[in-house]
């Protein structure tokens, strides 16, 4: 919904109602049902997503056909393939969506036009982007650096909501690990 994006951005940003107006337009809702994908392998990325409903998943596949999941969104949280976004090169990605979605999509001519028309929303995306790369830098040194156990809690105490609503195959698989050993791993925190 759009309207979900609209208040997000006034959470975040001033904006008056023309430039709300304006903003409006340039928005696609995009509905998707569990397990329909947002994104192929091959497609090349042209939006900017925000997910107003629901939860998906970023992943690759590899050579022998497993899965290996980059990351998961939920309300109010960005997905896309920024690789594809800036190279035009089509993506090595998919992204699904875990449960019943919806996201609005903003295509990145308009997206950047935006951000020039209204500096604030330009700074938001700056500031959103920069958390991202910590993020992921927290996430790599986790990646080599924890124990399955560790990798675990740590999951746990940073997406409390996805330890709920993403499949455990998907957690393990994000994780860096099997099913069975993320298993194993639950196991044993619940006992202590």
């Amino acid at each position: 919904m759009v309207d979900v994006f609209i208040h997000y951005l006034l959470q975040r940003i001033s904006l008056s109602e023309a430039e709300t107006a304006w903003i409006r337009p340039l928005c696609t809702l995009k509905k998707l049902r569990k397990k329909q994908y947002l994104l192929q392998e091959g497609d090349v990325w042209i939006y900017n997503a925000f997910v107003s409903k629901g939860c998906l998943r970023t992943y690759g596949v590899d050579d022998k056909g497993l899965e290996h999941v980059i990351s998961f969104a939920v309300e109010n949280w960005w997905i896309g393939d920024r690789e594809s976004l800036l190279s035009g090169q089509p993506s090595r990605f998919n992204i699904d969506a875990i449960e019943d979605s919806e996201v609005v999509l903003i295509r990145k001519d308009n997206f950047d036009l935006i951000g020039q028309q209204i500096p604030a929303f330009r700074e938001m995306v700056n500031g959103i982007l920069q958390k991202s790369f910590v993020v992921s830098q927290n996430r790599i040194h986790a990646a080599i650096s924890y124990s399955a156990e560790e990798k675990y809690q740590n999951f746990v105490h940073q997406y409390p909501a996805f330890a709920q609503r993403v499949p455990q195959s998907m957690i393990a698989s994000f994780l860096g690990m099997t099913p069975e050993t993320l298993s194993r791993v639950r196991s044993q925190s619940a006992k202590k």
